[in-house]
């Protein structure tokens, strides 16, 4: 092997710094273990840079847009700066809009609020519940779940030819499904919506983490995401995109910020004159750290280079795909087939388990952390578990009892921070709780599956 290839494969096999790298957790059968985190699509821990570059930032805390000390003047200098650097990550158009909300949830039902009247929307049943659900005041049409990607765009080509051809209509999809991790043809589908006269809004919050994303290559019109996926801490997120829908709406919140000139008129009422910029759905104080922690969390992914961290995520997917292979009693979950591109998300269920039991042994017993449930992506579990739409479950709040059939499933997540060592012992807990059953008893409570004690 050459020093050059060598060198490659050192790069590949290191993961990113993250908080919460060395932190142990005791195990039922006695010990600590360091843990595990395999929940990377609920929340991803935050990289140790970002967390650094906060900290650093801490004692200049400052209030923005109002102040004339320096600290202020710093923090409205800092907070402008991050939206411009999400603006270059994101390869937003000239003229394009950057709002801060607090997350991809919040981003689309902002979006949601400025869709003009009569707006059509259409909306595939297989989306995550941030964006599937904010539409239900529109004239919204829920799309069955495709197959194939081609079936997707076909899908979506007969309901837009079905259409009022004049009226404003919309089409909001996913990047990379939050149970399956499978690749949406996104590029395809914009296309679709724009050749019958429809915008579309991405849900990047699956998508940005793992690959790159471009509103300009993509040839979308809005994207949203959130930075606690995103290596960022909580309470932050994104939408981008043009900006003509979003200055034509009432602003998403009224008060300080929002608002240019408020003056009173004769009649005793109050006169406001709101801002065109992005400042128009950002009212109140805004969250500066936040859209600091997502800025600073676009930088350290683009200089890692994204050629190395898709590689090393495709390295690690293969290591899971064929360690779950070799146990007959798990079945992986999957729209498009198991040959589909993904991202590192990857959903199962096993025979003779329920669901959060097996979750449960996989933390209790092996210090590993994934997620049971439905994960708030009801329609689309339910489609892939072939269980009928109706039957009543909760997001991660299952009710059968250990050992009873669960109408649920398990997901296994990771991304830049996780570690060779994780993936192998996730792999090797599955194998082992299959093969040899828990070594512990487990019962429910509220709801949950937890270690009898």
């Amino acid at each position: 092997m050459s020093v050059s290839t060598a060198a490659a494969d050192q790069s590949l096999c290191t993961p990113l710094p993250v908080l919460g790298r060395d932190v142990t957790v005791p195990l039922v059968t006695g010990g600590e273990v360091t843990y595990a985190a395999l929940d990377y699509a609920a929340s991803a821990p935050a990289l140790q840079r970002v967390w650094d570059d906060v900290a650093a930032y801490a004692p200049y805390y400052g209030s923005v847009h109002r102040g004339a000390g320096y600290l202020s003047q710093l923090s409205t200098d800092l907070f402008e700066n991050a939206r411009r650097t999400v603006a270059d990550f994101l390869g937003c158009r000239a003229g394009d809009q950057v709002v801060f909300t607090r997350s991809t949830t919040d981003s689309l039902n902002l979006l949601a609020r400025a869709i003009p009247a009569g707006c059509q929307v259409f909306v595939f049943e297989t989306e995550h519940h941030a964006s599937l659900l904010p539409w239900q005041h529109a004239d919204v049409t829920y799309l069955d779940a495709p197959r194939t990607p081609g079936q997707a765009v076909q899908t979506l080509e007969r309901a837009l030819a079905d259409r009022d051809p004049y009226g404003p209509a919309l089409v909001c999809v996913t990047g990379a499904s939050n149970v399956t991790g499978e690749l949406w043809p996104v590029r395809e589908l914009a296309a679709a919506a724009h050749a019958h006269g429809a915008r579309i809004v991405l849900d990047a919050a699956q998508l940005a983490p793992h690959h790159p994303v471009s509103v300009t290559d993509l040839d979308v019109d809005w994207i949203a995401f959130s930075g606690h996926k995103l290596y960022a801490p909580f309470g932050s997120g994104v939408l981008a995109g043009r900006a003509d829908w979003l200055q034509a709406a009432e602003p998403y919140l009224a008060g300080g910020g929002a608002s240019r000139r408020v003056t009173r008129r004769e009649d005793g009422g109050v006169a406001v004159e709101w801002h065109e910029t992005a400042a128009r759905h950002e009212a109140g104080s805004p969250n500066v750290i936040g859209a600091y922690a997502i800025a600073a969390a676009c930088k350290a992914l683009t200089e890692a280079g994204w050629d190395t961290l898709v590689a090393r995520e495709q390295h690690l997917i293969a290591k899971v795909r064929a360690g779950l292979a070799e146990v007959p009693e798990v079945r992986v979950l999957s729209l498009f087939g198991d040959d589909a591109p993904r991202v590192g998300v990857l959903s199962f269920v096993v025979d003779g388990w329920n669901s959060s039991h097996f979750a449960a042994a996989l933390s209790a017993e092996y210090g590993i952390g994934v997620r049971d449930g439905l994960f708030c992506a009801h329609p689309l579990v339910r489609t892939l578990l072939g269980t009928d739409p109706q039957t009543q479950g909760e997001c991660g709040a299952p009710e059968a009892a250990p050992g009873e059939k669960s109408l649920n499933a398990i997901r296994v997540s990771f991304g830049a921070g996780t570690p060779d060592e994780h993936v192998d012992r996730f792999v090797n807990a599955v194998r082992e709780l299959v093969r040899d059953g828990a070594k512990w008893q487990y019962r429910t409570e509220e709801g949950r599956c937890v270690p009898a004690v």
